[in-house]
């Protein structure tokens, strides 16, 4: 059985000591993931002058399924091959941006199965969203 973590050069460096996934056999097991870019810094967020901050749902989503994605891809994986998604989000009122954009990139017949929570925070005051994903990749010759 092939077990190893994957960290993914070029992505946001996890905030803990944990891998942005870890393969075990067939399955890819994606740590949560959320819309932190590498100079950490957030998709989804917007600062004025003044300093009012605006959070958009929408795009912090997109740029979350992005980021799994890019972690799949250096697992020799991609997002068809999700089987199951768990998503936090701080507040319920952003279910139907999230969704929106969830619709961009699966759907009921094809899709992972998923659960949706709400939870009290995340690990940073600008993120709205973190999700966490399992794939199944057969395990190829070369692994």
């Amino acid at each position: 059985m092939t077990d190893r973590a994957i960290v993914v050069q070029g992505k946001a460096r996890p905030r803990g000591a944990y891998p942005h996934a870890r393969r075990a056999g067939d399955l890819i097991y994606v740590s949560g993931t959320s819309s932190r870019r590498p100079d950490n810094t957030f998709a989804g967020v917007s600062v004025d002058e003044l300093g009012t901050t605006s959070l958009d749902i929408r795009e912090q989503t997109r740029a979350v399924i992005e980021n799994i994605r890019d972690v799949l891809t250096a697992a020799g994986s991609d997002l068809a091959d999700l089987v199951s998604i768990t998503t936090y989000l701080v507040n319920m009122n952003d279910f139907g941006g999230y969704n929106e954009v969830y619709g961009e990139f699966f759907d009921a017949a094809t899709g992972p199965s998923r659960t949706t929570v709400a939870v009290h925070q995340l690990p940073h005051p600008h993120l709205l969203i973190e999700i966490s994903a399992v794939a199944h990749r057969p395990v190829t010759e070369e692994e």
